[in-house]
């Protein structure tokens, strides 16, 4: 049953358009980002895997029947499907027999990798994938500002946030967790400490059948943290595991890191790598982030009130829930966000483009006093790109008017925005 609060989810014109053509839909992301839930809407039948009856009891009809196992009024949702990964090849073959459309809906919260499927169901099961909440999603952004209708050209009017800093710095450490938002406010700071434990508790084990040292799997979580909205390397990230005083080899920091990449914990922003005209070389590394910025505040035992009193790290922060937003936000446009920066010293914080080459410059400050370097620098990208112009060039901010200015940047508080 949908609860009475259900938020609406900006995925579900995505999950209704693949369902259209799509044999059977799988939703992807971390725990907690409310995939079941918004699953539910479309599925008639529901079985969900992750308890242990069901499970054992599906694992058991697996050995039998493949009609037993995919009994049910369609659309079937198969909630944490891989707990019976005979499942994926049975859905295909069933799809491949009857030519269905729309009758299977699968979650997933790891990419496992001792899944043994025979065959990959490309163009009969097609992914979504879905990341915690946006402010726009949970009610906390107004919604004025859209970037669809940027990229559409269309004019925006002067609009005024109601989103303060103390909001920013709470939403921060809440996070987009649908599942915490009708809590009361301490119990909701509460919920990234418990995904993160339960993530390191168990989660980290199971996404690959390896047992971790759950000290060094929370010490290297600490690490990648420190340097959120950065662009530090592997290396730099694995020799600040000495800071914490643990011995390490770079091996099993590898398998570590990507088992949390694999739990949809660790989100890194890939370097834009488009057609410039500059002499200068575009650098590669990945901006170091995480789905949501609030696993990154548990880490490390941070609070509102700490984050206030460090406006340094509380710019990294910002910097990770706008990437956050505009990640959601551009997959409704089918589009994907990266980061730009070069040997010249010219960085922008975030890049939307969409399939069609459309593309967006987006740099992240917290203040007015930083805005005019912003413009500049977004403007100086705009310049030497070949073969295309921005859509548009975008602050984002945490003040509260938001407007365009005179060379055509706009200045929009986050609070303001939607897909």
């Amino acid at each position: 049953m949908i609860p009475n609060n259900y938020k609406t989810r900006i995925i579900e014109k995505e999950i209704v358009a693949k369902m259209k053509y799509s044999g059977a839909i799988v939703i992807e992301g971390s725990k907690w980002t409310g995939k079941s839930t918004t699953s539910e809407l479309y599925s008639k039948t529901i079985i969900k895997l992750q308890n242990p009856i069901i499970k054992r009891q599906y694992q058991t009809l697996a050995t039998i029947s493949k009609d037993e196992v995919l009994s049910g009024e369609k659309p079937i949702l198969f909630d944490e499907w891989q707990e019976v990964p005979e499942i994926w090849d049975f859905i295909r073959l069933d799809i491949d027999d009857n030519k269905h459309k729309g009758a299977y809906l699968l979650t997933g919260s790891t990419k496992k990798q001792n899944i043994s499927i025979s065959h990959t169901g490309t163009g009969r099961i097609n992914s979504i994938y879905m990341r915690p909440m946006s402010l726009y999603e949970s009610g906390d952004s107004i919604g004025t500002v859209s970037l669809s209708d940027l990229f559409e050209g269309k004019n925006i009017h002067v609009t005024k946030s109601k989103t303060s800093i103390n909001d920013i710095a709470y939403y921060i450490c809440r996070g987009g967790w649908p599942g915490s938002l009708d809590l009361p406010a301490k119990e909701q700071l509460l919920i990234p400490k418990d995904l993160l434990e339960s993530i390191i508790s168990k989660d980290v084990d199971e996404v690959d059948g390896t047992k971790k040292d759950k000290e060094k799997i929370r010490k290297l979580i600490r690490s990648y943290a420190r340097n959120i909205s950065t662009l530090a390397t592997s290396k730099t990230i694995y020799k600040d595991q000495e800071n914490e005083g643990i011995s390490i080899d770079y091996k099993t920091y590898e398998s570590y890191t990507n088992a949390l990449q694999r739990l949809y914990i660790i989100e890194n922003i890939k370097a834009w790598s488009p057609a410039i005209r500059s002499a200068s070389t575009i650098r590669t590394s990945d901006k170091k982030q995480f789905v949501d910025p609030s696993i990154a505040v548990a880490a490390l035992g941070l609070s509102v009130e700490k984050l206030k009193q460090d406006f340094e790290t509380f710019g990294f922060f910002f910097e990770s829930i706008c990437s956050r937003d505009v990640r959601v936000y551009a997959q409704s446009l089918d589009g994907e966000i990266y980061h730009y920066n070069d040997s010249s010293g010219l960085e922008v914080d975030l890049i939307i483009e969409l399939r069609d080459g459309r593309w967006a410059g987006i740099e992240v400050k917290m203040g007015e006093n930083e805005v005019e370097k912003a413009a500049s620098n977004l403007l100086k990208l705009a310049r030497i790109h070949k073969s295309r112009k921005p859509s548009f060039l975008m602050i984002i901010t945490n003040t509260e008017l938001g407007y365009q200015r005179q060379d055509g940047v706009y200045v929009i508080p986050l609070g303001c925005l939607k897909q």
